[in-house]
């Protein structure tokens, strides 16, 4: 017990007195930067995949539109988060010639994962909505994108509202492969932490108990969102 005491005041004087709470710092606002911003991409890019993939499939554009983004659905879907970002980083970039830094990367790389993965989910909600919905829009003389975005949509997000959840807490996780193209993310600042203190132990369950507090904050404001619709819906 004295030892782990030990190791407890180490990791504290490193914290305060050598700025490492500066890192953590940093790290937790790269963390949560990196993950709201590739949900929000990944929402942008899964709804529009997602409303290609339901089209009707009777001309060509549509058929060629759905090959692409099947494709595009498995390329992202069927690789590792880390290789996205290593092949983004030093391969795809220094051939178009394009300087970012590693959170920008991990922003765009997350933001097209995340759209392969959510494209899906919103197709299922999609179909989740009653098909008499489409009709109906359509019947009052509504294009088939404006019944899409103002009546189909909207109920869609209701459906998956829970599933996106688990979307931005997977990618609040996944954020912790990021230093390997040199973004600070929570890895980073406690890593450095365990390095000046050559003790890795303290840091490390404090980082784990950071990223639990956060699921737990993110599963209660899904839940107060939820409560809130179901609300809104029974009003009306």
């Amino acid at each position: 017990m004295g030892n782990f005491g030990q190791k407890i005041d180490k990791f504290i004087e490193i914290f305060l007195q050598q700025n490492g709470y500066v890192k953590v710092v940093q790290g937790l606002q790269n963390t949560l930067l990196i993950a709201i911003t590739g949900l929000i991409i990944g929402i942008v890019i899964g709804t529009l995949i997602a409303t290609v993939r339901v089209l009707p499939k009777y001309k060509r554009l549509p058929k060629v539109l759905n090959a692409i983004c099947s494709v595009y659905v498995s390329l992202f879907r069927g690789t590792p988060m880390v290789v996205q970002l290593l092949v983004f980083y030093y391969v795809l970039l220094p051939i178009i010639g394009v300087h970012i830094t590693g959170v920008q990367v991990a922003m765009v790389v997350f933001g097209l994962n995340s759209g392969a993965y959510i494209s899906e989910i919103m197709r299922s909600g999609i179909q989740s909505v009653d098909s008499g919905q489409l009709e109906a829009g359509r019947a009052v003389g509504l294009s088939f994108g404006v019944t899409m975005v103002k009546i189909v949509i909207p109920q869609a997000v209701k459906n998956i509202l829970p599933t996106l959840g688990n979307e931005f807490i997977s990618l609040i996780k996944e954020t912790s492969v990021v230093s390997f193209v040199g973004a600070a993310d929570l890895y980073v600042a406690f890593s450095y932490i365990g390095s000046n203190s050559y003790e890795f132990m303290v840091p490390y369950l404090v980082m784990a108990m950071i990223y639990i507090v956060l699921v737990l904050i993110i599963s209660l404001l899904i839940k107060l969102l939820e409560r809130s619709l179901n609300r809104s819906d029974r009003r009306n």
